[in-house]
């Protein structure tokens, strides 16, 4: 299958957890097919946004492909690079509100998250497509600071390197008399959540050309 962008995420594995996230957002990453979504009133609408994702965390932001290299080349850096990372690991996820949207973050120290992921966005960035001066534009935020504007430039999103901060989405932005009610039925929905949450593996995922990502390749931290 031809891809029309590539992302390295972390894709939970098979289990409890993963079938969660698949029917939260109706859309199994893992296995590439629509799920049926919990009986929730209103739970289509908030999961429209985040369901082409799948249930995943970022660890280099979807991107195009350099015009100069192929699917089969970023394969073997992908499996080169992991085969040099060591696992990450924190004390576990815990669910919180980031600005107006919910989602899984981490609890407790994350560094070693972030060495992860900022290996994965400079490691592999002479795979990604370089921005026109128009989309640059349209990824600009008002609010956005010199530091994030310097990133986005730099490595085509603004949210890496110290801006980084690790999250499992599973809303679209709420109205915020809704945030209450939406948490309280996440955290009755939610399997156990690993304790400690690691991060063994990362995930090549490729987006299709209906617009929805799937799990390409798993690759074993092995470092």
């Amino acid at each position: 299958m031809s891809y029309t962008r590539f992302a390295i995420y972390y894709v939970p594995p098979q289990g409890p957890f993963a079938r969660f996230g698949a029917s939260w957002l109706g859309w199994d990453i893992i296995s590439a097919c629509e799920a049926p979504l919990f009986d929730f009133p209103g739970l289509d609408g908030i999961t429209m946004t985040p369901r082409k994702y799948g249930f995943h965390g970022t660890l280099k932001p979807p991107f195009r492909l350099a015009g100069d290299s192929t699917a089969e080349e970023l394969h073997m850096r992908v499996a080169e690079l992991a085969s040099g990372l060591a696992p990450a690991k924190c004390d576990g996820l815990e669910l919180t509100r980031l600005g107006r949207f919910l989602a899984l973050i981490p609890r407790g120290e994350s560094n070693a998250l972030q060495r992860v992921a900022a290996a994965c966005v400079q490691d592999l960035d002479e795979f990604r497509a370089r921005l026109s001066v128009a989309e640059l534009e349209r990824r600009r935020r008002p609010g956005m600071s010199a530091r994030q504007n310097a990133l986005l430039t730099q490595w085509g999103y603004p949210y890496v390197m110290d801006e980084f901060r690790f999250h499992m989405t599973l809303t679209a932005r709420l109205p915020k008399q809704d945030i209450s009610d939406w948490t309280e039925t996440i955290l009755k929905s939610l399997p156990e959540l690993p304790v400690p949450f690691v991060v063994d593996q990362i995930a090549l995922c490729g987006e299709r050309k209906d617009g929805r990502f799937e799990l390409i390749h798993r690759y074993k931290l092995a470092g």
